[in-house]
């Protein structure tokens, strides 16, 4: 099977968190996602009981230009999260699958004598601009002016000439997928995440964002400010009640499509932080180990199917099978993808996003890997299960998947 497959040996993810996911112009909406990710980047190490002078890597992700300063991202990242001025930073990018890539990257680090990496994915969807390519030189008289929604056009595929929606779309229609087995699947996914919310299932991972300051000896300082006057937030926004005649009554958002506003991905802002290093080395129990990565290339125009080759190319060279995999987490980024993903895998709704997705949750695009990942991870130290695979289909027809174990496992 075509795609690449990396295992990994002695990694482990020792911490990971991350900020509650805020809706679209709420809190987070005019906060830079380097300051997101500097919140993070210090949480994470302070969770695991690590000086961030012990870091000998940064990588960090972000898909939008949204701050002027964004090419600094990583760097600014590192500098401010305490990491010493020597260690160098990286920023990596794989649109969906950019916290992924994080620790895959991290993990081939390990093996050149990286002892400690800290992986960092931020987001700010508010903060996309609007933006022109074409006006460097100037403006002609009577000449076009143009200026487009980065956010929105960023949705679009120039080369099969579509949009993500309508990807999602052709996948309902090649897998016979109607509208009303796409909303009930959104339907149970933000009722899942509600349930889980209240249940308290992602307090160990979402760390408290409030007005704060950044210093950092001798360079000016950063900080956060949070809109509308909020003093802090400390929970997923997206979650709330929905039921099924709410969805049904959302009209499609392409003539004959099944894809809505309401079984597609929230759109949110966010960041997420991992400390990743050798298993051996760990002082504390690990979060998880991480064991193996894949990644393939799919058709654009079905990007959505994705993880489906990525998880039977993952399990096809780790030697093991479905009924190995205690959990799966498949971002949601629309619902008939999906579900057009379980088709294909024949996997069963009881291990699959078992505390909802990205539909009630948001999808903060570099982010949403390393959610599914820490995520992932607790849900199998709570149920003491072996495996699990995470994993996401990328813009432009890629699929990448993760699969870590739990090193608490007991048989």
């Amino acid at each position: 099977m075509n795609g690449q497959y990396s295992a990994f040996a002695d990694v482990a993810i020792f911490e990971a968190v991350r900020t509650p996911w805020i809706d679209l112009g709420g809190a987070l909406s005019q906060v830079s996602p380097i300051d997101l990710g500097i919140k993070v980047g210090r949480e994470v190490m302070a969770r695991a009981g690590i000086e961030p002078q012990a870091v000998d890597s940064v990588l960090a992700g972000s898909m939008a230009q949204a701050s002027f300063d964004a090419y600094l991202l990583p760097r600014h990242i590192g500098l401010y999260s305490g990491v010493a001025q020597a260690v160098p930073a990286l920023g990596v990018q794989r649109i969906c699958a950019t916290g992924f890539e994080l620790l895959r990257q991290a993990a081939g680090q390990l093996r050149d004598g990286v002892q400690l990496a800290l992986c960092v994915a931020s987001e700010s969807m508010s903060r996309n601009p609007i933006a022109a390519y074409t006006h460097r030189g100037g403006f002609r008289l009577g000449g076009e002016v143009q200026f487009k929604d980065f956010l929105w056009e960023a949705l679009y595929d120039p080369a099969p000439g579509l949009d993500m929606i309508a990807t999602a779309d052709n996948l309902a229609r090649r897998y016979g997928l109607g509208r009303e087995a796409v909303d009930r699947y959104a339907c149970a996914s933000h009722q899942r995440a509600l349930q889980a919310q209240r249940d308290g299932a992602w307090v160990d991972e979402v760390v408290a964002v409030d007005n704060q300051l950044f210093e950092l000896e001798g360079y000016q300082p950063r900080g956060i400010s949070l809109a509308r006057r909020t003093a802090a937030v400390s929970e997923d926004s997206h979650p709330r009640p929905t039921d099924l005649a709410s969805l049904k009554r959302l009209h499609a958002v392409h003539p004959g499509g099944v894809q809505t506003a309401g079984n597609s991905c929230a759109v949110v802002d966010g960041a997420a932080a991992a400390l990743v290093g050798r298993a051996s080395a760990c002082t504390r129990p690990a979060l998880a180990r991480l064991l193996a990565s894949a990644v393939v290339g799919v058709a654009p125009e079905f990007m959505g199917i994705g993880p489906a080759p990525a998880i039977r190319l993952l399990l096809q060279r780790s030697g093991l099978n479905l009924d190995d995999i205690g959990r799966f987490e498949i971002n949601e980024a629309q619902a008939a993808q999906v579900l057009a993903v379980a088709h294909e895998l024949e996997l069963d709704s009881a291990r699959l996003n078992v505390q909802g997705g990205s539909l009630a949750l948001g999808h903060p695009l570099a982010a949403t890997g390393l959610r599914l990942v820490m995520s992932l991870a607790r849900q199998l130290r709570q149920h003491n299960l072996r495996y699990g695979i995470a994993a996401a289909c990328v813009g432009g027809g890629q699929g990448m998947a993760l699969l870590i174990e739990n090193p608490a496992f007991r048989a």
